[in-house]
């Protein structure tokens, strides 16, 4: 079972999602015990309630991984990450915002990119009251209630993104020429790369490479009918080799490996650890 919603608005400039998510009444077939992770281009906060810990593995066939606790910080990266999903799990969590780093967390996005921190790290014991606090709700929506209720309290009094990076984010829905973009913002290159990563903890170029793969997995996502050459030619590649090239880098898997593993979550996919 997966609920999502959107926050209430006074998070909507720091969190894009809320989540919570429960297998543990679920029977799962062993067909895998690890997991692709995607690259989404966001930071993720996620508090396990079950029991074991959040595991992360180098790599499908690194043996014992790293267990970073029940509370997690995920920096945005452009790489998938591989994790254990050998148990049911029971989970709460949200997708942020750019720029929602410095602002939940004190800590700007690109000193966290492409790596995990335990929550206590940057909370401290708030960190274990907070889970603490979601264990008490048994019910998924009161789940979701709380964790609003543990982010509020941590907004600035005075919030939004610089505004060369509010643009920015606004016209990399329309365009991903970069330099287009730094000249409406009037900035030098160099510092609006330094203000972009500070609050997205991705490069801007990086930041749209990361968008045009989304297109392509939610167009898959909504099962709509095209060949890969049609859905990257959509998306903006500039040729099949281009995009599967890309592909692999991102997931891990070909585009005709994800198509066949079909996962139910465009974002996760599930693997078997072999040492043959």
């Amino acid at each position: 079972m997966v609920l999502k919603r959107h926050p209430q608005p006074a998070l909507r400039p720091f969190v894009k999602t809320l989540w919570v998510m429960d297998q543990t009444s679920q029977e799962r077939p062993a067909t895998a015990d690890r997991e692709h992770v995607l690259p989404s281009g966001h930071m993720h906060l996620v508090f396990r309630l079950s029991d074991h810990r959040i595991r992360l593995y180098r790599d499908v066939l690194d043996p014992s991984g790293h267990t970073f606790g029940c509370a997690v910080i995920g920096g945005p990266r452009a790489g998938f990450y591989v994790k254990d999903v050998s148990e049911p799990a029971s989970s709460v969590g949200a997708l942020l915002q750019p720029g929602a780093a410095r602002a939940l967390f004190g800590a700007p996005a690109d000193e966290l990119a492409g790596r995990h921190f335990p929550l206590d790290d940057l909370w401290g014991q708030s960190a274990a009251w907070a889970r603490e606090r979601l264990l008490e709700e048994q019910y998924p929506e009161r789940r979701l209630d709380v964790i609003e209720s543990l982010l509020v309290p941590r907004l600035p009094k005075v919030r939004g993104l610089h505004p060369a990076v509010a643009l920015a984010l606004q016209r990399f829905t329309e365009t991903a020429d970069v330099h287009e973009v730094v000249s409406e913002t009037g900035f030098s290159h160099r510092r609006f790369i330094a203000l972009f990563r500070e609050a997205v903890g991705l490069t801007p170029k990086l930041y749209c490479r990361l968008r045009r793969f989304q297109r392509v997995l939610a167009r898959v996502a909504a099962a709509q009918p095209a060949s890969w050459v049609d859905l990257a030619m959509a998306a903006g590649y500039s040729d099949q080799s281009h995009f599967n090239r890309e592909f692999l880098e991102f997931a891990g898997v070909t585009p005709g490996e994800y198509r066949r593993i079909s996962p139910v979550f465009p974002h996760h996919i599930a693997v078997r650890r072999t040492l043959e």
